[in-house]
C-alpha cells in the first residue's frame, strides 16, 4: 500500500492512545524509557510534529529508522515513518496488535520526554487487510513441522541455505525423517499478527506450527535468561484458550523448562501494576503471540507449541530486562538456552533423549 493511498484515507475511527504512567509500569521510569528509545523512530526523536498517525502499512521503500537492528538475519525492520508536511504518517505491518502497540509507544515517549503525546492518533487496520498482508508468504508444505519465530540462525542448520522472500527467509530440512521448515519474518508478527501466520501456514499445509520466542514471568522467583518456558492455554481476550500441544507433556518434563498458564498481552506498555496485580496469581507467563497464535491452530486442526526463553520479570527487578537485551551477557545466556531449546526439539522429533543434569 502506497503512502498517497495512506494519507487520503478518510480519518474514521481514528484512536488516541494514552500515554502509560512510567511510575505505575512494571519496569522502572528509567528502564521504560531506555526501551521506549531503542522503539521510536528518528524522526520522532529529532524533531516535533503537528499530528503522528500510525496505520497498517508495509512499506520498506522509505522512511527506514536509523534505529532499526542490525547484525541480525530475522526481526530487525521497525516501522517506517514519512513526512507530510508539519504531519507524520507511521506505517506499522498491518496487525491490529501491533498497531496499537506502537502508538503506545510514542504516545508514552512524547510523555516522558516533556512533549504533547495528544498529536498522536491511530488507525487500526481491518480483518481482511490484516488476514491479506501475509499473502506474500507462499511456500509449499506438505505436512512440515514449521518452527517460527525467534533465534533461529541458532536453531537451523548452520550449513543450510536460507532462501528469501518478501520479508520472510525460510530453509528446509528433515529431522529424524520429519520435514522441517524454519521460517523467520524480517518484520515483526506482534500480536494477532502471529496467529494470521499460523492461520495462513495451514492453508498452505503445514502439520504442525512451533513457536521459540521471549516471554516475561509473572513469578518474582524466576531469574531472566536461566529458564525455558512451555504451556497448552492462554487467557486471549478475557477467554482462556488451549491447543493440540506439539510437545505434549514431553518439553515440560525436561530440565530446565517451566510451564504454566500464559496470558495474551497486546502490548508491554500495558502490563502496569494494576495489570500484574489482575493476573499473577493465577498466571505464569506473558506475551502478545502465544494466545492468537494457539487459537488460530485450534481453528486449522494442527498442532501448535511454544518453548520460549524467559526474558524478562515483570513482578521482580532484575538486571536483565527488555531494556537491555542486547548486552553481551544476555546474548551469551540466552545462546545457552537456544542450545537447549535444538536439542529438546530434536529429541522431541527422534524420540530421543534431549539433556541431562538438574534445571538451573
Amino acid at each position: 500500500m502506497n503512502l498517497n493511498s495512506l494519507l487520503l484515507r478518510p480519518p474514521t475511527g481514528l484512536l488516541h492512545p494514552a500515554p502509560v504512567d512510567p511510575d505505575r509500569h512494571t519496569m522502572s521510569r528509567e528502564r521504560l524509557l531506555a526501551y521506549l528509545q531503542i522503539k521510536v523512530h528518528h524522526l520522532i526523536q529529532e524533531q516535533d510534529w503537528d499530528s503522528i498517525r500510525i496505520v497498517g502499512g508495509y512499506d520498506r521503500t522509505r522512511g527506514i529508522s536509523r534505529y532499526e537492528k542490525s547484525g541480525k538475519l530475522f526481526n530487525t525492520e521497525r516501522p517506517t515513518a514519512q513526512a507530510y508536511g508539519r504531519d507524520l504518517l507511521v506505517q506499522a505491518f498491518p496487525g491490529a496488535d501491533y498497531v496499537q502497540h506502537y502508538a503506545l509507544i510514542i504516545a508514552t515517549y512524547l510523555a516522558m520526554t516533556g512533549r504533547p503525546a495528544d498529536t498522536v492518533a491511530y488507525q487500526p487496520p481491518g480483518e481482511e487487510e490484516c488476514r491479506t498482508a501475509l499473502d506474500a508468504l507462499d511456500l509449499d508444505l506438505r505436512g512440515d513441522v514449521v518452527i517460527v519465530g525467534w533465534g533461529l540462525e541458532h536453531l537451523a542448520p548452520r550449513s543450510g541455505v536460507w532462501t528469501q522472500g518478501p520479508g520472510h527467509c525460510w530453509q528446509r530440512t528433515k529431522v529424524g525423517g520429519t520435514g522441517v521448515v524454519y521460517l523467520g519474518f524480517r518484520h515483526s508478527i506482534w500480536g494477532d499478527v502471529a496467529g494470521h501466520t499460523v492461520a495462513r501456514l495451514a492453508r498452505m499445509g503445514a502439520g504442525a506450527v512451533v513457536y521459540v520466542g521471549k516471554v516475561g514471568s509473572l513469578d518474582p522467583g524466576t531469574e531472566p535468561n536461566q529458564w525455558l518456558a512451555t504451556g497448552n492455554t492462554s487467557l486471549l481476550g478475557g477467554a482462556l484458550v488451549s491447543w493440540d500441544d506439539f510437545f505434549g507433556d514431553y518439553a515440560r518434563t525436561q530440565p530446565g523448562v517451566r510451564s504454566g498458564l500464559h496470558v495474551s498481552s497486546p502490548s508491554i506498555l500495558l502490563e502496569n501494576q494494576d495489570w500484574l496485580a489482575q493476573h499473577a496469581a493465577s498466571y505464569t507467563f506473558v506475551d502478545p503471540e502465544i494466545g492468537p497464535m494457539g487459537a488460530a491452530a485450534g481453528r486449522a486442526g494442527i498442532p501448535f507449541g511454544y518453548l520460549h526463553v524467559i526474558s524478562n520479570n515483570l513482578a521482580s527487578l532484575y538486571p536483565a530486562d527488555l531494556s537491555n537485551e542486547r548486552h553481551s551477557d544476555v546474548l551469551r545466556q540466552r545462546a545457552i538456552l537456544l542450545d537447549r531449546i535444538t536439542r529438546i526439539i530434536t529429541a522431541r522429533l527422534t524420540g530421543g533423549t534431549p539433556l541431562h543434569g538438574a534445571a538451573p
